[in-house]
């Protein structure tokens, strides 16, 4: 990998002679929301929920049907969608600070429990060019020293250690959300920030990173925007839960007061919006979500753990109402947000991600072969199928899981197979053997850490005895965290 100094001097040199030749770069927004599944959109499927806005964006854009996040965590992704660098590289491979139930059966690595100030991030790399920035909402990779203002934002409202909120209504607890006043709901003050420093910022290229706590848990809505949710439920919809709609409809008028704002100022045709999440949705007990008809929710290497909504409009480049099902994960957005901003590109081996781009205007798809997943870890998020150590590859329509405890796999088509229904490894082991190949051969590539077995310390029994008391202690909160 290249040193931070050497990517950001070539990365100054080139924006300067950019600079010269056009005025004013575009603006980026980034909207993040938190846990938001594949169908959790009108856009994407949903009939339930409400999302007007986000629909409207997606009609002005391009709609991806394969995307996916790097981990099926959140704190992972994060880290690589402001580096362009995969979770296994940065040894960052777990939620913060993670959680590992005793007595099982393997020992998971000594990972990086924060994202390093030395890696270059996207306000860092897009500075040289005369960008402003503003990290509005969650952070969530590691304590004080590791804020986002420490990382490169020139602003920092709402970011910190914190994985979720621990109220939607004010009094937050948010460390530095220190005013507010009662009744206001945490989506709409995010956003309240976020157009100040749209209109602080109007006058320069700028960049806002726009992520929401939402629809994380608790699960904890305007009541009165639940209750028009709770009259069109009906029986045998995947989509059901009041609450969680109402959640989802605060994130979609927050993107409409976003691109309201910036059609105000006249900037919305120099402004490229992206909206994303950082992994799958939460089914739970209490079937908060479906993710149907993927597989599986958050916290897992299926597809309804790692494949989520996300949408790009890009006025003047990308054709509206266009759709693409060529897979694109995370890393990729620190490439093209780079070449967006008309920024010199980072070394080749500065990044694991592409350029999404020639995508994007339709003059061809990313040039590689794979994409790629490693969670060294035990999460028991799900209380029926806890996930254990993994990894997986998707080349082309086929895809592979495997599971680092017993080096069993399983082979899908997700052409075919959309549901990973049909483990394929017995009918198609050349393919399977082949796959395995490649994912093993990245990980040493990626310097990814593996877990070790630990048989002096394998006791199901104190791993049961930690689940059924950790589920009991989310009956009592009223919920999954």
């Amino acid at each position: 990998m290249v040193s931070r100094r050497h990517f950001l001097g070539s990365l100054a040199g080139g924006a300067a002679g950019l600079a010269g030749e056009r005025q004013r770069p575009p603006n980026i927004v980034f909207v993040l929301a938190d846990d938001l599944g594949w169908t959790d959109l009108g856009c994407f499927g949903s009939s339930f929920y409400q999302t007007p806005n986000i629909d409207r964006l997606a009609r002005q854009g391009m709609r991806f049907t394969s995307a996916y996040a790097a981990c099926p965590v959140c704190s992972p992704t994060r880290a690589s969608i402001l580096t362009g660098k995969y979770p296994a590289r940065l040894h960052l491979t777990d939620w913060i600070p993670g959680r590992t139930p005793p007595g099982v059966r393997m020992r998971v690595p000594e990972w990086t429990p924060y994202l390093p100030l030395s890696e270059v991030t996207i306000p860092e790399a897009l500075k040289p060019a005369g960008y402003v920035s503003a990290s509005i909402g969650k952070w969530h990779l590691g304590g004080e020293v590791y804020y986002a203002e420490r990382q490169g934002f020139d602003v920092n409202f709402g970011g910190c250690h914190l994985g979720a909120t621990p109220n939607y209504f004010y009094p937050y607890k948010i460390p530095n959300i220190r005013d507010g006043k009662a009744g206001e709901y945490l989506t709409d003050r995010l956003t309240d920030e976020a157009l100040a420093f749209i209109e602080s910022a109007k006058s320069r290229p700028f960049v806002l990173y726009l992520a929401h706590y939402a629809v994380h848990t608790p699960i904890e809505a305007k009541p009165e925007m639940a209750a028009r949710y709770r009259d069109r439920v009906r029986p045998g919809q995947s989509h059901s839960h009041p609450e969680y709609a109402a959640m989802i409809e605060s994130v979609d008028q927050s993107v409409g007061r976003v691109t309201r704002k910036l059609e105000e100022l006249g900037l919305a045709n120099n402004t490229i919006v992206f909206l994303a999440s950082d992994n799958g949705g939460v089914v739970g007990r209490r079937h908060i979500t479906s993710n149907e008809p993927l597989r599986e929710e958050k916290a897992t290497l299926y597809e309804g753990g790692v494949r989520v909504p996300l949408i790009v409009r890009w006025p003047g480049a990308v054709k509206p109402g266009s759709v693409s099902d060529t897979p694109v994960i995370s890393v990729d957005f620190f490439p093209t947000i780079v070449e967006m901003a008309g920024a010199a590109p980072p070394a080749r081996d500065a990044v694991d991600g592409v350029s999404l781009v020639p995508l994007l205007k339709q003059r061809g798809g990313p040039q590689r072969s794979a994409i790629y997943w490693h969670y060294p870890h035990y999460n028991f998020h799900q209380p029926l199928i806890p996930t254990r150590p993994c990894g997986a590859i998707r080349k082309g329509d086929f895809k592979l899981i495997e599971f680092y405890e017993d080096s069993y796999v399983e082979l899908y088509n997700l052409r075919e197979d959309i549901g990973e229904r049909t483990n394929l490894v017995r009918s198609l082991p050349d393919k399977a053997a082949e796959l395995r190949r490649d994912l093993e051969t990245w990980r040493k590539s990626a310097g990814a850490q593996m877990p070790v077995p630990a048989p002096e310390d394998f006791d199901p029994a104190k791993t049961d005895e930690w689940m059924r008391d950790r589920f009991q202690r989310q009956s009592d909160r009223g919920g999954e965290r």
